[in-house]
């Protein structure tokens, strides 16, 4: 026997939520030291990789206090989609913004553009995110167009299947891509390089996933244990980040790549406008379908 209708509108749902939750997805890095042959090289190494440690730090600190920014990022994960996403972020209350993202290519963009669109604007609130759809899906949903996702809602679906996502969506910020490089321990200046005009310091990193720890990067222990075990559920032990900080200690670009469990993941996001005024909204509660509603089968 098949899935049933309410098991097959679950999984498309919940793979919506997951595309949603890439737009914004922190890097994870560790990697391995090794050895230089010699006592002067080693200090050189080490003098360095502390001084990147430390930028690191100041970075991290500034991009957090400045509250709210402006993403503009493209992913591709395997043959399931390729996105793009643009639109403004604030973390200083909760996660809070609105991003416009669309769908350019693989299965899930096919499944998008049946609902009657290919793109779609999510707006991010503290305890949900919704996600407009087409015309096509409200024709199906008595009229609506808006999807809410409770992030507790999530975590109670699938026997708690979900519960990183929600965990995973609430927590996004750019700060907690350096923080996560921090906890590598592995820390490069790779060189002085321009984005887009800007003066940047480019840092990298490579990680086994198993390897992450505090070290400098002000996680928690148990902030370490979700995200490893985010990873491990998304099928990713090894990851490269690339960052870019610019001359205010300000992150402005970060590339991530992993071979996850789904495809090859790559995404490259760039931030800019620190600071600027985000205002979010929930949808009209009369044009939103929530999500649990989709899952119980309530879709037709």
């Amino acid at each position: 026997m098949g899935p049933t209708k309410s098991t097959t509108v679950r999984r498309l749902w919940l793979a919506l939520a997951a595309a949603t939750a890439l737009t914004t997805l922190p890097a994870c890095t560790t990697s391995s030291d090794e050895p230089d042959g010699t006592d002067r090289t080693a200090r050189r190494a080490a003098a360095s990789h502390a001084a990147s440690v430390a930028a690191l730090r100041t970075a991290e600190r500034s991009t957090d206090g400045a509250d709210s920014v402006r993403v503009e990022s493209a992913t591709t994960l395997g043959s399931m989609m390729s996105m793009t996403a643009d639109g403004t972020l604030a973390w200083g209350d909760g996660l809070t913004g609105t991003l416009t993202i669309t769908y350019t290519g693989g299965t899930l963009a096919d499944t998008v553009r049946r609902l009657g669109s290919a793109s779609m604007e999510a707006r991010y609130l503290p305890d949900a995110y919704y996600a407009r759809m087409g015309d096509r899906f409200a024709a199906r949903a008595g009229g609506r167009h808006w999807i809410r996702y409770g992030y507790e809602d999530l975590k109670d679906l699938a026997g708690g299947s979900a519960a990183h996502l929600a965990d995973h969506m609430r927590s996004t910020t750019p700060h907690q891509s350096v923080k996560l490089l921090l906890a590598s321990g592995d820390v490069r200046k790779v060189g002085e390089e321009r984005i887009r005009g800007r003066r940047t310091t480019h840092y990298a990193g490579t990680v086994d996933v198993a390897g992450l720890a505090p070290r400098d990067s002000g996680l928690s222990e148990s902030r370490l244990a979700e995200l490893k075990e985010q990873l491990t559920r998304a099928g990713v032990t090894i990851q490269t980040v690339d960052l870019w900080v610019d001359d205010r200690d300000l992150l402005v670009k970060k590339v991530e790549r992993a071979d996850t469990a789904t495809g090859r993941l790559t995404q490259t996001a760039h931030y800019d406008d620190y600071g600027v005024g985000v205002s979010t909204q929930a949808p009209p509660a009369g044009d939103t379908q929530d999500f649990t509603e989709l899952v119980d089968g309530q879709l037709s």
